[in-house]
């Protein structure tokens, strides 16, 4: 079965990586930024070599992003980021086909122990059940 996995992040993440600290998140160093990228790509490296892992990305600052809604006259309407109201956004995920909702979350608990500055905000990762092309899990 295939599953998203989806971990959240702020633009205040994203500006502590590049070493601007605000309220919420310190300051990351180059040693940090370089010890997490390279617990992500052992985990995408341990998942390919299982076979699981089907698709994973990083995602853009939300400050990149735009919402795209229908305005009351039915026109698009389109909203550039980043959006004060919304404080987590999407940030990265991985596609997995795995044997079961278990193993799935024994990958999302590893991958929950990403190193990162003492004092960073630590987000929940998201695990859906991704439906099939008939609707069925």
């Amino acid at each position: 079965m295939k599953y998203l996995v989806m971990i959240q992040g702020s633009q205040a993440d994203y500006e502590a990586m590049r070493g601007q600290a605000s309220g919420n998140s310190p300051a990351w160093s180059e040693k940090e930024i370089q010890a997490m990228f390279a617990f992500m790509g052992e985990v995408n490296n341990d998942l390919s070599e299982s076979g699981e892992f089907v698709d994973g990305h990083g995602l853009a600052e939300p400050a990149q992003t735009r919402f795209v809604s229908l305005g009351e006259d039915g026109r698009p309407v389109v909203s550039d980021g980043p959006y004060s109201e919304t404080k987590e956004l999407l940030a990265g995920y991985w596609v997995l086909d795995c044997e079961s909702l278990e193993r799935v979350t024994e990958i999302a608990a590893r991958i929950a122990t990403c190193p990162g500055p003492e004092g960073a905000p630590v987000y929940p990762l998201v695990i859906r059940p991704i439906l099939d092309e008939g609707g069925d899990l």
